[in-house]
């Protein structure tokens, strides 16, 4: 019998073998051995592992899962938008096997524990790839954060101007430093949405030109806002990250803060690292986010940030809608719905941009693996090493593809990279072992294959925590 046992598990042992594999920062021949989800060996890529085997070709690279810790999955409440049977297939689709999702524009937001419970109701069908969530620290459920902080969430998300949906309101600075104190104390972390609203010029209307929209949301304002987080940061001791930064003139105040110990992190986005103002058409609302685009000599320094280690993550902050929200006004950039759609696209959207700037692969790919795991404290993904879990993506470096956004697997046919040709292209992706995407499948123009049923796992902060000691009463006392 334990001869019987033992044959059957090595005929479920995965054995992944590839000329380039990311280990420990750098490019390695090797042979990945994964049983029962998890990776139980690396070994050389000629030593002979009995079990069933995957060649990676030459031309690609294997990478561990990526990770993405800024994405709106809008389920339940605004399903239209997005859920999580589309928003995780297209994550698998570009090689990404763990998302955070946003406590925003879901409804009911994940301001309560009851709120995250019925959030998890809705992802546990559906998750082709593993979940995890922030919470959101609003005005009224500031001083009560721990219940939700217990229930397993990440993390707060805070707006400090308005978020776009009434449900979710922004603090103001009186609520930010409260908002710190009581992360601080709770051991967790604030994501900050860090535009300054005495800064902006929002109006109803402005019209299809994009250059009246990006006045109205100037670079000042992301300045003011990321230097009260950080001074909160400093003065609280918490940890605070600066999500999608867009102004890359705050970069000298960030790299200042990071060296004098302040507790920060910042995120920047695919879309502010390809796409510049000088190119976005009159009209073109899928174009639309805040904070905004800027102009090519802006995104030439945040490269800079990518390259000296100051940006810690690259992250899609995929923020979809229908496409008649997106189109709202005809294209008026001031009635259209903000957000980019470009879950499925970041890596190979990113490494388009750097291999024509003559930037490694190597240097991106912390970006986008232990970067955001770490921004979101989670500990064992985003790496390929012994114990962690299988996720696994083929990374094809020179796959030559044109974007169609009505073949996307994201909810809505609309992006911001329709019609771009990109470098570059996930070939297959493994999630606890086992394959979940195969863009290989099928001739040219046929739709990707998907493997088997959902059955990506909910992620809980709270399993990582080390529990409380129990108080025990003195029999004395």
């Amino acid at each position: 019998m334990a001869h019987e046992r033992s044959t059957r598990s090595i005929r479920k042992r995965q054995v992944i073998r590839a000329a380039r594999t990311w280990i420990d920062g750098a490019f390695f021949p090797a042979t990945v051995v994964v049983e029962k989800g998890l990776i139980v060996d690396i070994v050389g890529v000629r030593d002979r592992v009995i079990g069933s085997t995957v060649l990676v070709p030459d031309d690609a690279v294997l990478l561990p899962g990526l990770v993405d810790s800024h994405v709106h999955v809008n389920e339940p409440g605004r399903t239209e938008w997005e859920g999580f049977r589309s928003a995780t297939l297209a994550a698998a689709a570009g090689g990404v096997t763990t998302i955070v999702d946003m406590p925003l524009n879901s409804l009911p937001p994940t301001v309560t524990p009851e709120a995250l419970m019925i959030k998890r109701d809705a992802a546990a069908p559906s998750a082709f790839i593993d979940v995890g969530f922030w919470g959101g620290a609003v005005p009224e459920n500031l001083g009560s954060l721990r219940p939700l902080h217990e229930a397993g969430v990440y993390g707060f998300k805070c707006f400090l101007s308005p978020s776009g949906v009434d449900e979710f309101a922004h603090l103001d600075r009186a609520q930010l430093a409260a908002a710190m104190e009581e992360v601080a104390d709770l051991g967790s972390r604030l994501i900050v949405h860090a535009e300054d609203p005495a800064l902006l010029h929002d109006h109803a209307e402005l019209g299809r030109g994009y250059d009246a929209f990006l006045a109205s949301r100037p670079a000042e304002s992301e300045a003011s806002a990321i230097d009260a987080v950080i001074a909160e940061a400093r003065r609280t001791g918490a940890r605070a990250h600066i999500l999608h930064l867009s102004d890359a003139g705050s970069l000298p105040a960030i790299r200042a803060a990071k060296a004098s110990g302040v507790a920060l992190t910042v995120e920047t986005c695919p879309h502010y690292l390809t796409i510049v103002a000088e190119d976005i058409p009159d009209g073109a609302s899928e174009f639309k986010c805040c904070p905004p685009i800027r102009g090519a000599a802006n995104r030439d320094l945040l490269w800079a940030g990518i390259v000296d280690g100051t940006i810690d993550a690259i992250v899609s902050d995929h923020s979809p809608s229908t496409i008649d929200l997106k189109r709202s006004g005809g294209g008026d950039f001031g009635l259209a719905w903000g957000g980019i759609a470009g879950l499925q696209l970041g890596l190979s959207a990113v490494w388009t941009e750097a291999r024509s700037r003559g930037i490694p692969l190597e240097t991106l790919l912390p970006l986008f693996t232990t970067g955001p795991a770490s921004v979101a404290g989670l500990t064992d993904v985003g790496r390929i090493a012994i114990g962690a879990p299988a996720h696994l993506a083929a990374f094809g470096l020179d796959d030559r593809y044109v974007i169609d956004a009505a073949r996307l697997l994201h909810k809505n046919p609309i992006t911001a990279y329709d019609r771009r040709e990109l470098r570059g292209r996930v070939r297959r992706t493994w999630l606890h072992g086992k394959q979940v995407f195969d863009a290989t499948d099928g001739g040219p123009g046929e739709a990707p294959r998907f493997r088997g049923s959902p059955r990506g796992r909910l992620l809980s902060a709270a399993a990582a925590r080390p529990s409380r000691p129990a108080v025990v009463a003195s029999a004395a006392g």
